[in-house]
């Protein structure tokens, strides 16, 4: 029978099904196994993005040895996976973990209210087209980052005009057929470089039109240092030493690219000239103009992109859309690009906390006006937590963290009878507020700055976007920093 209202209060309630919701939920069961939870999920499914994006293609740009759960290891040869490999990897989590019956389906979240009284939050839910409320100590929004309903599109000039499919990732037609026709990708970034080489392999004529270039590094599918200690190790050996391998790669290779940006972009374009070869005029469409890492990097498995450019049925392009044609895309140094199909991989829109209605004793919070508590709480803001993962590294690695730090919050809390737990707000007035993502400015996140909340220079107020140092800080759990305040119900 499906659950339609919790009869009691529950001791969390997770809100999404995605990679971070079924991860917290795995953690509870290994970590608070007598905790009673529910998992509200908008969607029919769980997956999150590899449930909602359906376009040619898609796959994870991290590798997935720690794109999965450190708790469970990943063994699927491809070391950057296609979506459907990730949800029957979330599918085989949920089993193990006993998480289905915990899930709501068909459960949007409107609103929800904290009341100080009772120490509850209590959830607004659309639910089977019934309104219905759920109450419980703990909150964790695990509904990512962006707006589900729509992605980021530009106002071209001429979109009117245009007579062709017009179409954005996020929304990708089921029944769209590909082969034979001149397809326009407009975008640079992970999704265009994941759709040119799938579109191409499904007989498509593309190209992929770029206002300026992006940061690419070509990874093979299968490393040959993973294959080697795969055959030396016991698979699970095996999995933590190829996990901590890549997680050092990705810290040293960030790390110099923000620290030592002009020698990073040597090594980097030195590559990407190595993989150009036989097509060596096309150089200047991946040299980009910013350092590495201001933006993220795309990741260009088994060379596909270059091979698909190499075939001559891809095209690169870097120039600015003037307007749309009736056939296609006049560029601002001349040249038109005929498409059947234009592509608008333009991005994201960014949505903070599933775009919910959050109130305390009545009173709207306005998330812009806090400030993050170890990259997951709010100043002032009582028993929530939020999963933001990282932008530099697997979103995983931060989910992971943060559903462990969760646990042991739980714990202590229970070991002293506290209720409630709030990021002192005081403390953050006392502090000098910052961007929350100072060094790194890709759209999504320049349009949404106003609306996100603030970070500190230091720990426990600071996202350090590394993920060494957040695990230090936070594999052991809470501490008693001063700032974290414990205390009974009212």
């Amino acid at each position: 029978m499906p659950i339609t209202e919790a009869t009691s209060p529950l001791d969390v309630l997770i809100v999404g099904a995605g990679i971070s919701g079924i991860g917290l939920a795995c953690h509870l069961f290994r970590e608070c196994p007598d905790k009673r939870y529910r998992i509200l999920e908008a969607r029919s499914d769980i997956g999150g993005t590899w449930d909602l994006f359906q376009y040619p293609g898609i796959r994870s740009d991290s590798d997935m040895y720690t794109f999965g759960f450190e708790f469970k290891p990943w063994r699927n040869p491809k070391t950057l996976s296609d979506g459907e490999s990730i949800k029957q990897y979330l599918y085989e989590a949920a089993d193990e973990h006993a998480v289905w019956p915990n899930i709501v389906f068909g459960c949007k979240v409107l609103a929800a209210a904290w009341d100080s009284d009772t120490a509850l939050w209590s959830l607004t839910v659309e639910e089977q087209g019934n309104i219905a409320t759920y109450q419980a100590k703990l909150l964790s929004m695990c509904s990512g980052y962006y707006d589900y309903a729509a992605g980021y599109l530009p106002d071209f000039p001429g979109q009117q005009d245009y007579q062709g499919i017009f179409i954005h990732p996020q929304h990708w037609p089921h029944d769209l057929a590909v082969a034979g026709k001149n397809i326009a990708v407009i975008g640079s970034g992970a999704t265009a470089v994941t759709l040119v080489p799938a579109l191409v392999e499904r007989g498509a004529e593309v190209t992929m039109v770029q206002r300026s270039p992006t940061w690419v590094l070509s990874m093979p599918q299968k490393n040959p240092v993973n294959e080697f200690l795969k055959k030396i190790l016991p698979a699970r050996w095996a999995h933590a030493a190829i996990r901590w391998y890549n997680i050092t790669f990705q810290n040293i290779l960030y790390r110099l690219c923000r620290a030592k940006p002009a020698f990073a972009s040597r090594v980097l374009l030195k590559r990407i000239r190595r993989h150009l070869v036989g097509i060596e005029e096309l150089m200047p469409h991946f040299t980009p103009d910013y350092d590495p890492w201001s933006q993220r990097l795309c990741i260009v498995p088994d060379d596909d992109l270059f091979n698909a450019l190499r075939s001559g049925q891809a095209h690169i392009v870097t120039a600015k859309i003037e307007r749309l044609t009736e056939n296609g895309l006049q560029l601002s140094d001349g040249e038109h690009v005929n498409a059947d199909i234009l592509v608008s991989a333009t991005g994201l829109q960014l949505k903070l906390l599933g775009g919910v209605e959050f109130t305390l004793d009545g009173k709207r919070v306005d998330f812009s006006e806090t400030l993050m508590y170890q990259g997951m709480m709010f100043s002032g803001v009582p028993n929530l937590f939020n999963t933001f993962g990282y932008v530099n590294a697997s979103w995983t690695l931060r989910a992971d963290l943060n559903a462990h730090y969760i646990c042991g919050l739980i714990r202590k809390m229970d070991r002293t009878g506290a209720a409630v737990v709030t990021p002192d707000p005081e403390a953050a007035e006392r502090l000098n507020p910052l961007p929350l993502f100072d060094d790194f400015n890709p759209g999504y996140i320049q349009r949404a700055l106003a609306m996100l909340p603030k970070q500190g220079e230091q720990p426990p107020w600071q996202m350090t976007q590394q993920y060494l140092k957040d695990r230090r800080l936070l594999r052991k759990g809470p501490e008693d920093d001063g700032v974290l305040k414990f205390h009974a119900a009212q």
